[in-house]
């Protein structure tokens, strides 16, 4: 949520964020009604409730005729209290609604534009040639398939289509590199967790995702959500509370599977795993002061850049432009691997700094210098996912099928150092 103060003293920030987001500014304006209404209401309601208290406090010491009419007073002032009272509750509640409808703001030194006007921040490792090396590469469903890892067909039988099952070496691929990344997270001083994958709605509306509201699953009694990251159980773990960040961030690393509809994409990336409903991931996530958000953000995005390259994989880093942030974000890194087949990068962490925007909302505070109340900031960070198995297969394998393992998974596969095929 947008801080009220900000919003009433330089609403033109916020219009110039929609505008950068692709979005209209229209929002601002209906906002700043009813938040000038809410003021009122508020200031109404307040201003009868220190008179009913003064009359109580006449009433009490006055006599005769002047009681009775400071009684008859009271009575109507209590009638109006009530009725103010719920105005005011009202206001609040259409206010919140509206102010709650509003994204984050934007960085600065975000690129502007569309999902295609990212900015390549970095490129790291060179794709394999494999054309060099005189083979064309097999796509991972038919690899996954060669090793006895991967059954999509299985997968649609019992549950329909973008369901899989992964078994044997893909399984052992999935498992030994979710346990490298909490490995990995715990030595960087996280907190491990296993969360749940079903939440309330104000937690998840609370990190906005209920924004996309096409994209989650959604059960009716009782209303909960089924989670596409543990980030929303994450930002939630703390909610109402006030954290002592006087030792620095406070970092966990949750484990759990994840669900998305994949709404919008019928027809894309329907061949293997790259979009399923159903996939297992580690997410970083730490709450910080404001002031410190753009420093760990970068931190978030090392550690990711650490595990790809734990992986052996060629990939690059993008500064995701504004018009593709999503909801919370305020600033976005992704790295995205090099896939073969498809003779493209894609998409295989994402790292965003949601600034204070999930903690208001939330209500999750830490104490400044002072000892006054601040809203934290709170950021994520992808740091392995089912995905990356897509790229670990096409970018290790070998002429006749088989697939090098990564020197960092082999103690996770019993040291294999190559997955063979299995016989069908």
């Amino acid at each position: 949520m947008i801080d009220a103060k900000l919003l009433r003293e330089n609403p033109d920030a916020v219009r110039a964020a929609l505008t950068k987001r692709g979005e209209s500014t229209d929002l601002v304006d209906r906002v700043l009604v009813a938040d000038s209404e809410r003021r009122s209401s508020i200031s109404a309601f307040e201003a009868l409730r220190a008179e009913q208290k003064t009359l109580g406090k006449q009433v009490a010491q006055a006599k005769g005729d002047e009681r009775a009419a400071l009684l008859e007073r009271t009575k109507t002032v209590a009638v109006d209290v009530k009725a103010n009272e719920a105005a005011a509750k009202e206001a609040e509640l259409r206010f919140d609604e509206l102010a709650k409808a509003l994204p984050n703001l934007v960085s600065d030194e975000a690129p502007v534009g569309g999902e295609d006007d990212f900015v390549v921040v970095e490129e790291v490792g060179k794709p394999r040639d494999f054309a060099a090396e005189g083979f064309e590469p097999r796509d991972h469903l038919e690899l996954g398939e060669l090793l006895g890892a991967i059954d999509m067909e299985r997968g649609a039988k019992i549950s329909g289509a973008r369901f899989y099952f992964l078994k044997g070496a893909g399984m052992l691929l999935q498992l030994g590199m979710l346990q490298l990344a909490i490995q990995q997270a715990v030595e960087a001083g996280f907190t491990p967790m296993i969360t749940p994958t079903l939440v309330k709605p104000e937690v998840m509306g609370g990190t906005g995702y209920l924004s996309a509201h096409d994209d989650v699953y959604r059960l009716e009694d009782p209303e909960l959500y089924l989670t596409g990251t543990s980030e929303v159980a994450l930002a939630g773990y703390h909610m109402d509370e006030i954290l002592d960040l006087s030792a620095g961030p406070i970092r966990y690393a949750g484990w759990s599977s994840c669900y998305r509809k994949e709404a919008g994409s019928h027809g894309k990336d329907t061949r293997g795993i790259i979009r399923v409903h159903q996939f297992d991931k580690v997410e970083m996530f730490s709450y910080c002061r404001l002031e410190d958000a753009a420093a760990e953000h970068l931190r978030l995005l090392a550690w990711e850049k650490e595990m790809l390259d734990k992986m052996e994989l060629s990939y690059r880093v993008i500064d995701t432009a504004t018009g593709d942030l999503g909801v919370s974000a305020y600033r976005k890194f992704d790295c995205e691997a090099w896939v073969p087949t498809q003779g493209a990068y894609r998409e295989l962490t994402s790292t965003s700094n949601c600034t204070d925007f999930q903690a208001r909302r939330l209500n999750i505070r830490h104490r400044d210098a002072d000892g006054k109340t601040q809203p934290v900031a709170t950021l994520n960070g992808t740091l392995a996912t089912t995905r990356w198995i897509v790229a670990i297969l096409e970018t290790h394998q070998q002429a006749d099928g088989s697939v090098r393992v990564p020197t960092a998974l082999r103690p996770y596969l019993g040291g294999r150092e190559v997955l063979e095929p299995v016989a069908k």
